[in-house]
């Protein structure tokens, strides 16, 4: 080797000796929701966080069920960091220990619905389930808009309604509002499987997919559905002529929630990033663009739109998910054998 090489061989390494071992980027993954939410994340939210966190953000869109089968599976081996989950699964998965504890987290900042949790979770948005109509077609019709969780029993609806299933979140509330109506609730289902055996006739499909409930109402084969304040808000503003009724006997809250996932090497990021979907900045993009009604108590909301904010927000009922949660499979097995044959 020349002179001159073996200097500048030498100076390199000076230089990779001063400079450190090369570091790879941090990765993060998140498992959360899909649709209008997951667009807002990824374009609104991701890049800030990787851009000051210096992370990498790998973001899995899904439903919570998909999200809490997969925690289960995995929880000998995580791949999440942080879930964006349901109230529902999410009380499962932190009864299971999928969650870590996040004691960093200023919980005093948050509405009193967000602390169920204790310090393992935390409320992230809050929706109300209801009732989504095609709002052209009821007007042609003279049809008033619905307003009863028993207006789905009505023989002008047959084979016009789509709802999710009951082991998705909205398809259960709805079976908790009919037995609750019919002298029932929580700790007694019977009358609510009674009273969804007179909508079933009513029912053009048990429709777990938002993009095939969209399209049911687009081709005009469902006018009326059982659904989320956000997902029709967002269906609505696409142009397409549906609103969104709050039944006289309440709307059951679903509320989205967050946690860093409980994992053998916990990332250092993973809380942080839950910080920031709390900051009152980061809630006013999942109001703007997901209809969630915030949960920290000093966000700003621009445009409430169909969301539970204000005289909205007095509708709302809460269902009882401890009570839920260790009979829910059990209820799954009974939908199968009695209501989706």
């Amino acid at each position: 080797m020349s002179k001159r090489l073996r200097i500048t061989a030498g100076l390199a390494v000076t230089v990779l000796s001063l400079a450190g071992p090369l570091q790879a980027q941090e990765s993060l993954v998140v498992a959360g929701y899909s649709g209008s939410t997951e667009t807002a994340i990824r374009e609104k939210i991701l890049p800030k966080f990787e851009k000051e966190n210096g992370v990498k953000v790998t973001y899995v869109g899904g439903n919570s069920t998909d999200t809490l089968a997969k925690l289960l599976a995995q929880r000998d081996n995580q791949e999440y960091d942080v879930a964006l989950i349901d109230d529902g699964p999410m009380s499962r998965a932190v009864s299971l220990g999928l969650c870590a504890p996040t004691p960093d987290i200023d919980r005093s900042k948050l509405q009193p619905v967000a602390n169920v949790f204790g310090d393992k979770a935390s409320g992230l948005g809050i929706i109300a389930t209801g009732l989504m109509y095609n709002t052209k077609v009821f007007k042609e019709n003279g049809w008033a808009p619905p307003t009863s969780w028993n207006d789905l029993k009505d023989p002008k609806y047959k084979g016009k309604i789509v709802m999710p299933p009951l082991n998705n979140g909205y398809g259960l509330l709805t079976v908790v509002m009919l037995a609750r109506m019919n002298g029932g609730g929580e700790a007694k289902v019977d009358p609510g499987f009674a009273a969804m055996r007179d909508v079933a006739p009513n029912i053009l499909a048990f429709e777990p997919s938002p993009a095939k409930i969209t399209e049911l109402f687009q081709t005009g084969q469902a006018l009326l559905a059982v659904w989320g304040s956000s997902r029709v808000q967002a269906f609505a503003e696409t142009g397409f002529p549906v609103d969104f009724a709050y039944p006289k006997e309440g709307a059951p809250v679903v509320m989205t929630a967050i946690c860093t996932v409980a994992k053998k090497a916990l990332s250092p990021k993973a809380e942080a990033f839950m910080m920031m979907m709390l900051s009152p900045e980061v809630q006013a993009i999942l109001a703007d663009a997901g209809g969630f009604a915030p949960v920290n108590k000093d966000t700003v909301v621009q445009r409430p739109g169909m969301m539970p904010v204000g005289d909205k927000a007095d509708k709302l009922v809460a269902a009882d998910w401890h009570v839920i949660n260790p009979v829910r499979d059990a209820w799954n097995k009974r939908w199968t054998r009695e209501i989706e044959r």
